[in-house]
């Protein structure tokens, strides 16, 4: 089974590198530390299963994922992150991942992941999946999530519309909204509960 291993930790991405190594039916044959990579590095090796990151600079994995299914690639997702949030797990799945797992996940269960999301199952780290059911799904609109991600650099009004092509007044309403949604009492608030559940 021929894998990619995307992180943007060269330590971290080594280390699974290593441990997947060792597994006599796995070969990491392709690494990436940007996930604007990805895609490059699928047109010119053969992957069966690729490992994504969530954060990486250029593209999220998550995104990553979107662009593999648009691009109707064969090869299959699976997310390993640090960031096991609930909102990342159903965005994954929506995007196409095979399966998401976090990274202190022991490494025989990691190679046993990739072994199902390659026979096609979904794999899911099971205390997130309960978590996510719970917690329902994405209660933000798309706008509402663009505006909450220019809203974290805790710029004024001004410069957030600016970043999103909307005018101060939509984007005052679009936060108003979201702050409602989220249950917080200032943007800075709906932002961080918004990106701390994995929403943005």
């Amino acid at each position: 089974m021929r894998l990619l291993v995307a992180d943007d930790q060269a330590l971290v991405r080594g280390a699974i590198v290593t441990l997947l190594g060792l597994e006599p039916d796995l070969d990491v044959v392709a690494e990436a530390g940007r996930g604007d990579e990805v895609l490059e590095v699928l047109r010119r090796h053969e992957i069966d299963v690729a490992l994504l990151d969530v954060e990486m600079p250029g593209l999220d994995g998550i995104e990553v994922c979107r662009a593999m299914t648009a691009a109707g690639v064969p090869t299959r997702a699976l997310i390993v992150t640090t960031f096991g949030r609930p909102g990342f797990v159903r965005r994954a799945l929506e995007a196409g991942a095979g399966g998401f797992v976090v990274k202190d996940t022991p490494a025989s269960e990691l190679a046993d992941a990739v072994r199902r999301v390659h026979a096609g199952e979904r794999v899911v780290d099971g205390a997130l999946a309960a978590e996510s059911l719970i917690e329902g799904p994405n209660p933000l609109t798309p706008r509402e999530q663009d505006v909450l991600r220019a809203a974290l650099t805790g710029a004024p009004v001004s410069v957030v519309a600016a970043a999103v092509h909307l005018s101060e007044g939509t984007v005052r309403n679009h936060l108003s909204s979201a702050m409602a949604k989220t249950g917080t009492a200032t943007r800075a608030e709906a932002a961080n509960h918004a990106r701390d559940r994995g929403w943005l």
